[in-house]
């Protein structure tokens, strides 16, 4: 099975390598988008603007992760998520002040989406063993390499990276099983 760095490599010039991707993240990315949103419809379009942002910026993909593109997608899909809130809020302003009215209107993004996003990550973040924990706050939100993760770490780099992988797939998993979001008419 190739890892999802291989997968964006290989994706412009074989389609089937970004389908792949694709189907390892769409429903993940889903599910994020559907628990901020909680409304089916705008979650399936944030979520293709997302794999559409994924694409046209696929060549700046930098593997920092052994391979997994998890943490960088997800990256993609909150800034997607901020992004469309913050533009709808201004054009439903601007249509508001100009009394003009929109025909589709199933939901108004809203920058309360993104309201416990921060948490949701902390939570997921401290139930994770102490060592995946700091492993996980050394690498990924500290930015820094494994060699002073498994220095700090009194590890090899190689147990540096399998204690950041294992921390970011139980993080996954966490934010993959919190609460369903309600559904919408």
């Amino acid at each position: 099975m190739k890892s999802d760095a291989e997968l964006i490599a290989a994706s412009g010039h074989d389609p089937q390598a970004f389908r792949e991707l694709y189907d390892r993240y769409a429903e993940p990315v889903h599910a994020f988008l559907l628990r901020r949103t909680s409304d089916r419809e705008a979650a399936l379009d944030l979520t293709a603007e997302t794999f559409a942002q994924v694409w046209t910026s696929r060549h700046r993909f930098v593997d920092q992760k052994d391979g997994s593109a998890g943490p960088w997608l997800f990256g993609v899909a909150r800034n997607v998520l901020s992004r469309s809130a913050r533009e709808r809020r201004l054009i439903s302003e601007a249509s508001q002040a100009l009394r003009i009215t929109h025909g589709r209107s199933t939901a108004t993004p809203d920058t309360s989406w993104v309201d416990g996003m921060d948490a949701d990550l902390e939570e997921a973040l401290s139930t994770l063993p102490e060592s995946q924990r700091v492993a996980v706050e050394l690498r990924v939100l500290s930015d820094r390499p494994y060699d002073e993760v498994a220095e700090e770490l009194d590890c090899t780099p190689a147990a540096a990276r399998i204690r950041v992988s294992r921390g970011l797939a139980r993080m996954r998993t966490s934010l993959q099983t919190t609460a369903t979001p309600k559904e919408t008419s």
